[in-house]
């Protein structure tokens, strides 16, 4: 076996440096976009948990509540309570299923929206300057790298769910 080259040495020490960066930016990112949650929770005058549900009703709706359930990594019981919540607030309107009539379905009201985007717009302006700072080439490794590591984080989840 041929020893590593001192070059090899410093390459495998700055790629590891630079995950270590990579890795905590995330979680200071996830830190920092949970407090920004929380207080857009707390200006809608929303649980934290129903405002994520919300989102995720609003991202990938209409859904099931057991499907949504599933999203959101809840017990369905405490589903039908966020979904009672959302429903009195005015954010959701529970369907019949129109693929099974006999099931049903969430979905966001649009109308309501507007108040969720109104709390979001500050960062989603600031996003817009950042991203006008890079080519479409690194936009798109940068936006391959983010959906690469929520197939990862969902994927621990649903490892841990399962046992």
């Amino acid at each position: 076996m041929e020893p590593i080259s001192g070059d090899d040495q410093a390459a495998v020490r700055r790629r590891r440096r630079l995950s270590y960066q990579i890795r905590d930016s995330l979680r200071d990112l996830n830190s920092q976009l949970s407090s920004l949650s929380h207080q857009v929770s707390g200006q809608l005058e929303l649980r934290a948990t129903d405002l994520g549900c919300l989102e995720l009703i609003s991202r990938h709706g209409p859904l099931s509540p057991s499907a949504l359930a599933r999203r959101a990594g809840l017990h369905p019981a405490t589903t039908t309570g966020i979904l009672d919540r959302l429903e009195r607030g005015g954010w959701i309107a529970r369907e019949r299923d129109p693929a099974d009539r006999r099931g049903v379905v969430v979905r966001a009201v649009p109308s309501r929206s507007a108040d969720v985007l109104r709390l979001y717009a500050g960062m989603n302006y600031s996003m817009d300057e950042i991203c006008a700072d890079y080519s479409a080439d690194e936009l798109e490794l940068l936006a391959g790298f983010l959906r690469r590591t929520a197939e990862a984080g969902r994927a621990a989840a649903d490892e841990l769910a399962s046992s």
